[in-house]
């Protein structure tokens, strides 16, 4: 029986791509008499199918070995592309991971889109996100793993664009998508030359390569640089870090998914690609250095934001950035603790927010208070959201936060870093909380009713998951004995939280001076509020750059190129009516000159031999 589990279990993410074809015949129109909810069933069902098959799966590999599934896809000359499975505890779980926040968020879109035209759409592109996050979980081969990775990227562009009758939304979904595809295309790069240099795209494969590989300093460099460069996209990490808060202008639940699982999956990826990347200290630095950059960045940004969405997309690139650091020194271990506390705590935050976004219509925090009475399990949920976040004892960040101190216990500036980041969001959660759910209530929020039930029941559910956390961790027995714990880590963690909390409490809040009289403050904010202007420098370098560039090859191709081709096209035309008229009919006269020519070309010909 365990043998046919490992061998079927390929067959998990399938389910999601079925569920997603399963839905075409309402997606494309062809079915209309029984509306769009039957698509959005099949999919939510192929997904509960999913969902047992790969819990059977991984109580089945709990404590085992992992073991390796190949499926030979191409096999030409050296050439071998195979696809290769990893199937242990640590993929199981994080594809069951992918299946159960896939299943809350499509429950809670069948409350949240209930009047939507194209719900079944939505479902389908759904699916497809599950499936490819799933393929990745449990994917072995770093050609498998690039290969879903574009199928994230489509299907990140097909959501974001979801409502395309809107302007922004277009503008949205083609910056996130072109962004991506800049990492993409550098990691393809990385791709093609690992296959040519190590001989194999599986990962075992590739880690025994390493062992034995003595590159050139500039090699290593480059080749670590384009690998890490897909995941710097995918996670939205600076220089590449725009896309993730543009992106917002598509459905909640998808950024549900979004922001909790599928900026993961790149992360995922960077911890497989960790012992490659030791070949080039420079890839090593470059991570700990953009992480740290990105981590400090976006937590600063998400405090100045009056957009509830943009509020938490920012800190999601925060905490990416702590798990690039923690590849950048190696310990994989906190890496893989942060994104699961991380991706549990922004799923029920999402969600939270979300409800909120439903019953108002409203997603400026300037305009939102009071709801907490009127809303209590929606502002329940964000809060056990935001303690598991911020690491409040004992919930799950709490104990991921502990374990990266515990990691850099010898690196004082990587541990400011974590609690400064850890400080910051506090502040910010802080400062949501009490802008939507504090105060008096607004003209948007006085009549504001609880979510309905399609919307509760998930919300709920992944409330009671996010405190049982730690029981799931102590059942993993990944939680240190008592005796054993790093007091003052203990401490620092609390303590950073606290004062966060603390700070975000004590900040002045007012709604009808959003901007501060001080010139000095208002810069402040708005270098906060903009991003510290990276799109604008981006407007006036890169997209100048390639515009000028694109108008001079336009140019060049209009007035030169074409310019040659119509010369030679006019001089053939005149050259043509010339000969018609001066055609004698003579055959004598045609022998004499074809003579000539050939007589000109041998002379022409012997002059150059010469």
């Amino acid at each position: 029986m365990n043998q046919f589990l490992l061998q079927s279990s390929w067959w998990i993410p399938f389910y999601g791509l079925l569920g997603a074809i399963l839905t075409l015949p309402w997606s494309a129109g062809t079915i209309r008499r029984t509306g769009p909810r039957p698509a959005a069933y099949f999919n939510l069902f192929m997904t509960v199918v999913a969902l047992i098959h790969g819990l059977i799966l991984f109580r089945a590999t709990l404590d085992q070995e992992a073991q390796q599934i190949l499926i030979h896809w191409l096999k030409v000359a050296d050439l071998d592309l195979t696809f290769a499975l990893n199937i242990s505890s640590v993929s199981t779980a994080a594809m069951e991971l992918v299946n159960s926040l896939s299943l809350l968020a499509q429950l809670f879109a069948l409350g949240y889109m209930e009047k939507d035209w194209a719900l079944a759409r939505f479902f389908g592109l759904m699916g497809f996100f599950e499936g490819a996050m799933g393929g990745l979980a449990i994917s072995d081969s770093l050609f498998l793993s690039y290969a879903l990775l574009e199928i994230l990227t489509l299907s990140t562009y097909l959501l974001v664009g979801f409502w395309y009758a809107q302007p922004l939304v277009v503008t949205a979904a083609r910056d996130a998508f072109l962004t991506k595809r800049v990492g993409d295309v550098l990691l393809l790069m990385g791709v093609v030359a690992l296959a040519t240099m190590a001989g194999s795209l599986n990962f075992p494969d590739l880690y025994e390569w390493t062992e034995t590989a003595t590159l050139s300093p500039l090699v290593s460099t480059l080749l670590g640089l384009a690998l890490i460069a897909g995941p710097i996209g995918k996670c939205a990490q600076f220089p590449l870090h725009l896309w993730l808060d543009e992106a917002m202008e598509g459905p909640n639940p998808a950024s549900i998914l979004r922001n909790s699982v599928v900026v993961a999956c790149g992360a995922y990826i960077l911890i497989k690609l960790q012992p490659i990347l030791i070949l080039s200290p420079v890839a090593s630095i470059a991570l700990i250095a953009l992480g740290a950059m990105t981590a400090i960045g976006a937590s600063l940004v998400a405090i100045a934001q009056i957009d509830i969405k943009r509020a938490l997309s920012h800190s999601t690139s925060a905490y990416l950035g702590l798990v690039f650091i923690a590849v950048g020194t190696q310990w994989t271990g906190f890496a893989l603790m942060i994104l699961f506390a991380h991706a549990i705590s922004k799923a029920l935050l999402f969600m939270s927010i979300g409800g909120v976004i439903y019953t108002t219509n409203n997603q400026n925090l300037t305009e939102m208070g009071g709801l907490w009475s009127r809303m209590p399990a929606t502002t329940t949920a964000f809060v056990v959201g935001a303690a598991g976040l911020v690491g409040l004892l004992p919930l799950g960040g709490f104990w991921a936060l502990r374990l990266g101190i515990d990691d850099f216990w010898n690196q004082p500036l990587l541990i400011a870093v974590l609690l400064l980041v850890n400080g910051l969001t506090a502040i910010n959660l802080t400062r949501v909380f009490r802008l939507a759910f504090l105060g008096q209530p607004q003209p948007k929020t006085r009549r504001a009713p609880e979510v309905p039930w399609p919307m509760a029941v998930p919300m709920v559910s992944l409330t009671i998951v996010t405190l049982l956390v730690p029981l799931m961790l102590q059942r993993l027995e990944l939680l240190p004995d008592w005796e054993y714990l790093n007091k003052p880590a203990l401490l620092l963690v609390v303590l950073s939280g606290v004062v966060g909390c603390g700070m975000g409490s004590a900040i002045g809040l007012r709604r009808n001076w959003s901007r501060p009289m001080q010139i000095s403050l208002r810069f402040l904010q708005d270098l906060l509020a903009y991003d510290f202007y990276v799109d604008r420098f981006y407007r006036l370098t890169v997209v100048f750059t390639v515009g000028g560039l694109s108008r001079l090859a336009a140019w060049f191709d209009r007035y030169v190129v074409d310019g040659a081709v119509n010369l030679v096209g006019l001089a053939s035309i005149l050259s043509g009516e010339g000969l018609r008229y001066s055609a004698s009919g003579q055959s004598q006269a045609y022998l004499l000159t074809i003579l000539i020519g050939v007589g000109l070309l041998g002379m022409l010909m012997t002059w150059f031999i010469w």
